[in-house]
Protein backbone atom coordinates (compact mmCIF):
# COMPACT_ATOMS: atom_id res chain seq x y z
CA UNK A 1 0.00 0.00 0.00
CA UNK A 2 1.07 3.58 -0.62
CA UNK A 3 0.60 6.47 1.79
CA UNK A 4 0.13 9.93 0.34
CA UNK A 5 1.20 11.61 3.56
CA UNK A 6 4.76 12.73 2.84
CA UNK A 7 4.70 11.44 -0.74
CA UNK A 8 6.01 13.30 -3.79
CA UNK A 9 3.30 13.06 -6.43
CA UNK A 10 3.38 13.89 -10.13
CA UNK A 11 0.12 14.34 -12.03
CA UNK A 12 0.04 14.47 -15.82
CA UNK A 13 -2.75 16.47 -17.42
CA UNK A 14 -3.06 18.49 -14.22
CA UNK A 15 -5.05 21.32 -15.81
CA UNK A 16 -8.08 19.13 -16.52
CA UNK A 17 -11.03 18.25 -14.32
CA UNK A 18 -9.62 15.02 -12.92
CA UNK A 19 -6.09 16.39 -12.89
CA UNK A 20 -6.98 19.33 -10.69
CA UNK A 21 -8.67 16.96 -8.24
CA UNK A 22 -5.67 14.65 -8.18
CA UNK A 23 -3.46 17.61 -7.31
CA UNK A 24 -5.80 19.14 -4.71
CA UNK A 25 -6.60 15.88 -2.92
CA UNK A 26 -2.95 14.81 -2.83
CA UNK A 27 -2.20 18.03 -0.97
CA UNK A 28 -5.16 17.47 1.35
CA UNK A 29 -3.83 14.01 2.18
CA UNK A 30 -0.46 15.40 3.20
CA UNK A 31 1.72 15.06 0.11
CA UNK A 32 5.03 16.83 0.65
CA UNK A 33 5.14 18.00 -2.96
CA UNK A 34 2.92 17.69 -6.03
CA UNK A 35 4.25 18.29 -9.53
CA UNK A 36 1.29 19.58 -11.57
CA UNK A 37 2.23 18.99 -15.19
CA UNK A 38 0.76 20.10 -18.49
CA UNK A 39 1.93 21.45 -21.83
CA UNK A 40 1.21 24.91 -20.40
CA UNK A 41 1.10 24.52 -16.59
CA UNK A 42 -1.17 26.77 -14.56
CA UNK A 43 -0.21 28.53 -11.36
CA UNK A 44 -1.35 27.08 -8.02
CA UNK A 45 -2.03 28.89 -4.77
CA UNK A 46 0.02 26.45 -2.68
CA UNK A 47 3.77 26.27 -2.28
CA UNK A 48 3.64 22.47 -2.21
CA UNK A 49 2.34 22.42 -5.80
CA UNK A 50 5.09 22.77 -8.40
CA UNK A 51 3.96 23.60 -11.97
CA UNK A 52 6.03 21.64 -14.48
CA UNK A 53 6.01 21.58 -18.29
CA UNK A 54 5.31 18.14 -19.71
CA UNK A 55 4.12 17.14 -23.17
CA UNK A 56 3.67 13.38 -23.02
CA UNK A 57 4.00 13.10 -26.82
CA UNK A 58 7.45 14.75 -26.84
CA UNK A 59 10.23 12.45 -25.62
CA UNK A 60 12.57 15.36 -24.89
CA UNK A 61 9.88 17.00 -22.75
CA UNK A 62 9.24 13.74 -20.90
CA UNK A 63 12.94 13.26 -20.23
CA UNK A 64 13.36 16.82 -19.01
CA UNK A 65 10.42 16.44 -16.62
CA UNK A 66 11.87 13.21 -15.24
CA UNK A 67 15.18 14.95 -14.58
CA UNK A 68 13.47 17.90 -12.90
CA UNK A 69 11.25 15.67 -10.76
CA UNK A 70 13.62 12.84 -9.88
CA UNK A 71 12.19 12.65 -6.34
CA UNK A 72 8.74 11.44 -7.47
CA UNK A 73 7.29 8.54 -5.48
CA UNK A 74 3.73 8.48 -6.90
CA UNK A 75 3.05 8.90 -10.63
CA UNK A 76 -0.51 9.61 -11.80
CA UNK A 77 -0.83 8.98 -15.55
CA UNK A 78 -3.91 11.11 -16.11
CA UNK A 79 -3.17 12.95 -19.37
CA UNK A 80 -5.40 11.92 -22.24
CA UNK A 81 -7.41 13.19 -25.17
CA UNK A 82 -10.68 12.21 -26.83
CA UNK A 83 -11.37 12.56 -30.55
CA UNK A 84 -13.81 10.93 -32.93
CA UNK A 85 -10.95 9.08 -34.61
CA UNK A 86 -11.93 5.74 -36.12
CA UNK A 87 -10.04 2.52 -36.64
CA UNK A 88 -12.14 1.90 -39.75
CA UNK A 89 -10.86 4.74 -41.95
CA UNK A 90 -8.45 4.10 -44.82
CA UNK A 91 -6.43 7.03 -43.49
CA UNK A 92 -5.42 6.07 -39.95
CA UNK A 93 -3.58 9.30 -39.16
CA UNK A 94 -6.18 10.47 -36.62
CA UNK A 95 -6.20 7.07 -34.91
CA UNK A 96 -2.41 7.09 -34.71
CA UNK A 97 -2.54 10.58 -33.19
CA UNK A 98 -4.83 9.59 -30.32
CA UNK A 99 -2.61 6.59 -29.58
CA UNK A 100 0.38 8.95 -29.32
CA UNK A 101 -1.14 10.62 -26.27
CA UNK A 102 -3.30 7.95 -24.66
CA UNK A 103 -0.95 5.00 -25.12
CA UNK A 104 2.59 5.76 -26.26
CA UNK A 105 2.74 8.97 -24.24
CA UNK A 106 1.72 7.22 -21.05
CA UNK A 107 4.28 4.47 -21.62
CA UNK A 108 7.02 7.05 -22.26
CA UNK A 109 6.24 8.87 -19.00
CA UNK A 110 6.22 5.66 -16.95
CA UNK A 111 9.47 4.43 -18.48
CA UNK A 112 11.29 7.71 -17.76
CA UNK A 113 10.10 7.74 -14.14
CA UNK A 114 10.60 4.01 -13.54
CA UNK A 115 13.92 4.44 -11.75
CA UNK A 116 12.49 7.00 -9.33
CA UNK A 117 9.50 4.78 -8.54
CA UNK A 118 11.72 1.78 -7.91
CA UNK A 119 14.07 3.71 -5.64
CA UNK A 120 11.21 5.01 -3.55
CA UNK A 121 9.10 1.82 -3.49
CA UNK A 122 6.52 4.06 -5.10
CA UNK A 123 3.24 3.78 -6.94
CA UNK A 124 1.91 4.15 -10.46
CA UNK A 125 -1.72 5.01 -11.18
CA UNK A 126 -3.00 4.71 -14.75
CA UNK A 127 -6.31 6.45 -15.44
CA UNK A 128 -8.15 4.05 -17.73
CA UNK A 129 -11.89 3.87 -18.47
CA UNK A 130 -14.91 1.62 -18.64
CA UNK A 131 -14.27 1.63 -22.40
CA UNK A 132 -11.10 -0.32 -21.73
CA UNK A 133 -13.58 -3.21 -21.93
CA UNK A 134 -16.23 -1.75 -24.24
CA UNK A 135 -15.50 -0.77 -27.84
CA UNK A 136 -18.24 1.85 -28.13
CA UNK A 137 -15.79 4.74 -28.53
CA UNK A 138 -13.89 3.29 -31.51
CA UNK A 139 -10.23 4.42 -31.52
CA UNK A 140 -10.50 5.98 -28.07
CA UNK A 141 -11.71 2.62 -26.69
CA UNK A 142 -8.79 0.92 -28.40
CA UNK A 143 -6.29 3.25 -26.72
CA UNK A 144 -7.77 2.48 -23.31
CA UNK A 145 -7.90 -1.26 -23.99
CA UNK A 146 -4.25 -1.17 -25.01
CA UNK A 147 -3.36 0.79 -21.88
CA UNK A 148 -5.27 -1.70 -19.71
CA UNK A 149 -3.14 -4.49 -21.16
CA UNK A 150 0.00 -2.39 -20.70
CA UNK A 151 -0.96 -1.74 -17.08
CA UNK A 152 -1.05 -5.48 -16.46
CA UNK A 153 2.37 -5.81 -18.10
CA UNK A 154 3.74 -2.97 -15.96
CA UNK A 155 2.28 -4.55 -12.84
CA UNK A 156 4.18 -7.77 -13.55
CA UNK A 157 7.38 -5.93 -14.46
CA UNK A 158 7.34 -3.84 -11.27
CA UNK A 159 6.31 -6.69 -8.98
CA UNK A 160 9.85 -7.38 -7.81
CA UNK A 161 10.55 -3.71 -7.09
CA UNK A 162 7.83 -3.09 -4.52
CA UNK A 163 6.04 -0.62 -6.83
CA UNK A 164 2.26 -0.59 -6.56
CA UNK A 165 0.62 -0.39 -10.01
CA UNK A 166 -3.04 0.56 -9.95
CA UNK A 167 -5.54 0.89 -12.78
CA UNK A 168 -8.46 3.30 -12.35
CA UNK A 169 -11.61 2.63 -14.38
CA UNK A 170 -14.48 5.09 -14.64
CA UNK A 171 -17.41 6.00 -16.84
CA UNK A 172 -18.51 9.45 -17.98
CA UNK A 173 -17.17 12.08 -15.58
CA UNK A 174 -17.88 15.80 -15.44
CA UNK A 175 -14.64 17.04 -17.00
CA UNK A 176 -13.83 19.11 -20.10
CA UNK A 177 -13.17 15.84 -21.95
CA UNK A 178 -16.86 14.89 -21.61
CA UNK A 179 -18.32 18.40 -21.82
CA UNK A 180 -20.24 17.76 -25.02
CA UNK A 181 -21.89 14.52 -23.89
CA UNK A 182 -25.40 14.81 -22.45
CA UNK A 183 -25.51 11.97 -19.90
CA UNK A 184 -25.31 11.61 -16.13
CA UNK A 185 -21.71 12.02 -15.06
CA UNK A 186 -19.52 11.26 -12.07
CA UNK A 187 -18.23 14.05 -9.88
CA UNK A 188 -14.43 14.20 -10.44
CA UNK A 189 -13.93 14.61 -6.69
CA UNK A 190 -15.67 11.29 -6.03
CA UNK A 191 -13.54 9.51 -8.64
CA UNK A 192 -10.28 10.83 -7.23
CA UNK A 193 -11.34 10.03 -3.68
CA UNK A 194 -12.03 6.45 -4.74
CA UNK A 195 -8.65 6.31 -6.49
CA UNK A 196 -6.67 7.59 -3.53
CA UNK A 197 -8.60 5.43 -1.08
CA UNK A 198 -7.75 2.41 -3.21
CA UNK A 199 -4.12 3.42 -3.49
CA UNK A 200 -3.74 3.79 0.26
CA UNK A 201 -5.54 0.48 0.81
CA UNK A 202 -3.07 -1.34 -1.44
CA UNK A 203 -5.52 -2.00 -4.28
CA UNK A 204 -4.26 -2.71 -7.80
CA UNK A 205 -7.55 -1.94 -9.53
CA UNK A 206 -10.27 0.56 -8.65
CA UNK A 207 -13.68 0.57 -10.34
CA UNK A 208 -14.91 4.05 -9.51
CA UNK A 209 -18.57 3.72 -10.49
CA UNK A 210 -21.41 1.29 -11.08
CA UNK A 211 -21.04 1.17 -14.87
CA UNK A 212 -17.40 0.12 -14.56
CA UNK A 213 -18.29 -2.60 -12.08
CA UNK A 214 -21.16 -3.78 -14.30
CA UNK A 215 -19.12 -3.96 -17.50
CA UNK A 216 -16.14 -5.61 -15.80
CA UNK A 217 -18.47 -8.28 -14.39
CA UNK A 218 -19.91 -8.85 -17.86
CA UNK A 219 -16.57 -9.77 -19.39
CA UNK A 220 -17.05 -13.38 -18.31
CA UNK A 221 -20.32 -13.63 -20.27
CA UNK A 222 -21.06 -13.84 -24.00
CA UNK A 223 -19.69 -10.98 -26.10
CA UNK A 224 -23.18 -10.31 -27.42
CA UNK A 225 -24.38 -9.45 -23.92
CA UNK A 226 -22.04 -6.46 -23.88
CA UNK A 227 -23.21 -5.31 -27.30
CA UNK A 228 -27.02 -5.54 -27.58
CA UNK A 229 -26.83 -3.57 -30.82
CA UNK A 230 -25.54 -6.75 -32.47
CA UNK A 231 -29.06 -8.16 -32.14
Amino acid sequence: MTKLDGAVVLVTGANGGLGKEFVAQAVERGAAKVYATARTPQEWDDTRVVPLVLDVTDQASVRAAAEAAADVTVLINNAGIWTDASLLNKDLASARAIFETNFWGQLAVTNEFASALKQGSGALVNVLSVVSWLAVADAYSATKAAMWSATNAQRLAFAGDDVQVMGLHLGYTDTPLAAGIDVDKNDPADVVTAAYNGLEAGEIEVLADQISRQVKAGLSGPVGALYPQLG
